[in-house]
């Protein structure tokens, strides 16, 4: 099979799959009108499917992504399985990596037989570590290759000029979700510290030590990583780009830093001279200087080890891929079941050759049509989000003036990039799949590290075109919409405007508000850190973000948790936003001619059933509980329970008033972009 990948042009248009059925726009099927709107939307919207739909038990939550993401995996499987079984491949061609990393991952017989064997190279290596000087030198190496104790290095956009890329380093080091976990008093935390020992302890036995000598290099780890936390911002804290940004030099990071060797690492990494660069968090790094300082090298080199296991286990033998799940999807998460095998090596397979295989998708799966329909979209959207601003009342005309340059400059990308990576460098070889995840990782450090101190590429994604998922990127300016998303029941083109500008729509708005979100509108038209609010349009816009803060801290969740509404500020507003940007456009395109009713619904009520269908799931109480704690988008229920009720025309399309369980009065409603 011949598979033409690093051209610059878009993709071809031949071997569509011609065999999608039509899909209803709203399914009236998954809807519980017993439910008032006004008191519960999500489930009037989503409740019959709700209780129709149990969380399959290898998924820890089941929603209208999930079925998405099902779908492509489906078509995923087909295409790499196709390449898997041929035979007759060149050495070094694309479709050769392909079929040798999947292949790879599916032989089971040479996984089990290796074992811990797999990373004997990398054990031996750590135990021989004696000096500080040994262990600093080791952590440049782990890093190299996609191991990554103590902190993260990544090449980034420069926040002062995002035309130029810069190397960033930026705290880590822990294996548990948060650092609130380590530090916490609670019950809950408390009680998770110990299942995340006992964790420990049994990962080190499987990795071949007696019980007592795996107690005590746990019991290190814990230690080790619970400095880390007390030094460690916030995910809150970690929410301000200006406090994420503080350049400086390598002679100035030695400086606050002295007992980690900066120029030796940067010189390990290959990375000699990296001029200025971008310390995320100085005072952990501070503190990470007194961490080496004050730990013995014995526990260093537990936390090492810890490291390196805790990276490979999902590839290594069966007990040790078990134990792993049994924390890190039964305990934290509640998911019952591990995936099936195919799933996890076809993941891992499109991940590390994610724009190969990405090509593949959309020459098979991604009418041109819809790339055509999604442009079309984004001008009504940024035209509609354009009329807003200009009415805004609550901004000044100099700040309007530079929002509106901000908005004409988002550079939009759709379905999949222009300019394909290319993986002539990577090896992969047909038996051993630690040795091509090892491989796939160091070749991705490169291609990563290779940019510093050169022009940002204007052309690299930051998703591949078979993720089902969006996002705006503040240095770059840029909305990205890849071509797995761009399917029912976000986009379907076959239904009307109202139900695909409440969801593509929406979510457009969505990327776009997120330029002008608390942390978004800190970064000019050109991708720059850059103030340009006047003092008092700053302060309008955190008195109107207040209000919406207030309501997700109030909105309970399994009685008696709530979100954190200032965590979540950012997808909060670009939620709101995007509702009304998207409304607006749709009442643009018609005209003043809306369409009659289709099942009984005006199309303004078609327009936030659409939205609200997107974001119907059902979650475990533990993966809920978890995702209030470290995640910045609000739960499922509170995306359509909280921001419709803001919109005017939403009270009126489904007639809610003060006797609704979530109706906010005129005043309380968040009324920013």
């Amino acid at each position: 099979m011949i598979v033409l990948i690093y051209t610059t042009s878009a993709c071809c248009d031949h071997q569509k799959d011609n065999s999608m059925k039509k899909t209803p726009a709203i399914l009236t099927e998954n809807m519980d009108e017993s439910v008032l709107p006004g008191d519960d939307f999500f489930r009037f919207v989503n409740g019959s499917w709700m209780d129709s739909n149990e969380i399959p038990a290898e998924y820890s939550q089941y929603g209208a992504f999930t079925e998405l993401y099902e779908n492509n995996q489906k078509q995923l499987k087909s295409l790499i399985e196709e390449v898997s079984k041929e035979t007759d491949i060149e050495q070094g061609t694309v479709a050769q990596k392909i079929r040798d990393l999947y292949n790879s991952g599916m032989d089971t017989i040479a996984i089990e037989e290796k074992g811990i064997n797999a990373i004997e190279d990398e054990l031996l290596a750590i135990d021989n570590l004696s000096t500080n000087r040994d262990i600093q030198n080791y952590i440049a190496s782990m890093h190299r290759t996609g191991v990554n104790p103590l902190f993260y290095f990544y090449a980034g956009a420069d926040q002062e000029n995002s035309e130029m890329t810069i190397a960033n380093i930026y705290q880590g080091g822990i294996g548990l979700p948060d650092v609130d976990y380590y530090i916490n008093d609670d019950e809950s935390s408390k009680k998770l510290r110990g299942d995340y020992l006992d964790h420990l302890t049994k990962m080190f036995v499987l990795k071949g030590d007696n019980t007592a000598a795996a107690a005590k290099n746990a019991n290190s780890v814990l230690v080790i990583e619970t400095e880390l936390a007390k030094v460690s911002k916030s995910r809150l804290e970690r929410r301000d780009p200006n406090a994420n940004f503080n350049k400086m030099s390598v002679d100035k990071l030695s400086g606050i830093s002295a007992d980690f060797n900066w120029p030796l690492y940067f010189e390990n990494l290959g990375l000699e001279n990296p001029y200025e660069l971008n310390v995320s968090q100085p005072d952990f790094f501070i503190g990470l200087s007194d961490i080496m300082k004050n730990t013995n090298i014995d526990d260093m080199k537990a936390y090492l080890t810890w490291n390196l296991l805790d990276s490979y286990a999902s590839y290594l033998n069966t007990d040790i891929v078990n134990q792993n799940f049994n924390f890190y999807g039964k305990v934290l998460s509640g998911t019952q079941e591990i995936q099936p095998r195919w799933k996890r090596v076809l993941n891992n397979t499109s991940g590390r050759l994610g724009e190969a295989i990405g090509q593949l998708y959309v020459e098979k799966h991604f009418p041109a049509e819809s790339k055509t329909r999604m442009l079309e979209l984004v001008d009504n959207l940024r035209v509609s989000f354009a009329d807003r601003i200009k009415n805004l009342d609550w901004m000044g005309e100099d700040t309007k003036q530079k929002a509106l340059e901000k908005l004409e400059k988002i550079t939009v990308k759709i379905g999949y990039p222009d300019v394909w990576k290319d993986y002539t460098n990577l090896e992969i070889v047909p038996d051993s799949y630690v040795q091509n995840i090892r491989n796939s990782r160091e070749f991705e450090f490169n291609f990563d590290i290779n940019k510093v101190g050169k022009p940002v590429d204007k052309n690299e994604w930051g998703m591949t075109p078979q993720t089902v998922n969006a996002y705006y990127n503040p240095s770059a300016n840029e909305i990205v919409f890849p071509a797995a998303i761009l399917q029912p029941p976000f986009f379907n083109k076959d239904a009307d405007d109202a139900v695909n500008y409440g969801a593509i729509g929406v979510v457009i708005g969505h990327e776009m508000t997120h330029g002008f979100d608390d942390q978004g509108r800190k970064y000019d038209k050109d991708g720059n850190l850059n103030d340009w609010w006047t003092e008092e349009d700053a302060k309008q816009f955190e008195n109107k973000t207040a209000l919406l803060i207030d309501q997700y801290d109030n909105y309970a969740i399994l009685d008696t948790l709530n979100v954190d509404g200032k965590l979540t500020l950012g997808e909060n507003i670009a939620d709101v936003g995007g509702l009304n940007i998207a409304y607006n456009a749709l009442q643009k395109s018609y005209n003043e001619n809306a369409p009659e009713p289709i099942d009984g619904f005006t199309s303004d009520q078609r327009f936030f059933i659409g939205y609200a269908q997107v974001w119907r799931q059902n979650i475990r109480d533990k993966e809920l509980i978890r995702r209030l704690k470290v995640d910045v988008h609000s739960p499922g229920d509170a995306r359509v329970n909280i921001p419709p009720f803001n919109l005017d025309v939403f009270v009126d399309a489904f007639n809610i008033d003060e006797n609704s369980g979530l109706f906010i009065p005129l005043a309380e409603r968040a009324k920013i972009w």
